[in-house]
């Protein structure tokens, strides 16, 4: 689990300076301000949890249950939600409907909140 937690943290990172350059350069005579905001909001929230990925599988052995599911969380939260956004913005952009992705987008957030949460009961049982 911890070399998953390191080569999937690493790849987002990454992908995450890939596509703010992009976001950065290329799309920024494609999109308006609302659109380029968006997508820096899934750039920030993509390299946010690729550092904490790596932070944990270096800090944690990730062997329980508990932080299994909390690194499936963070990978699949981040994958939705990003990606999702990427993906929403880029179809707006180009005049494609892609409103069926919309509901994605809340899904993935609310896996990276189960992961925090998950994070914090880690915590509070090691503290007993």
């Amino acid at each position: 689990m911890v070399l998953l937690a390191q080569v999937i943290g690493s790849l987002l990172g990454l992908l995450a300076v890939v596509f703010g350059a992009f976001g950065a350069h290329a799309l920024k005579k494609s999109l308006n301000n609302d659109q380029l905001k968006s997508f820096e909001t899934g750039v920030k929230y993509q390299m946010y949890h690729a550092i904490l990925l790596l932070v944990l599988s270096f800090n944690l052995n990730l062997d329980t249950n508990v932080q299994r599911y909390m690194i499936y969380c963070f990978i699949f939260g981040i994958l939705l939600f990003s990606f999702s956004i990427y993906l929403l913005v880029l179809g707006k952009s180009k005049g494609k409907n892609m409103a069926f992705i919309g509901p994605v987008t809340p899904l993935g957030g609310l896996l990276l909140v189960i992961g925090w949460g998950l994070l914090f009961y880690n915590f509070i049982v090691n503290l007993v």
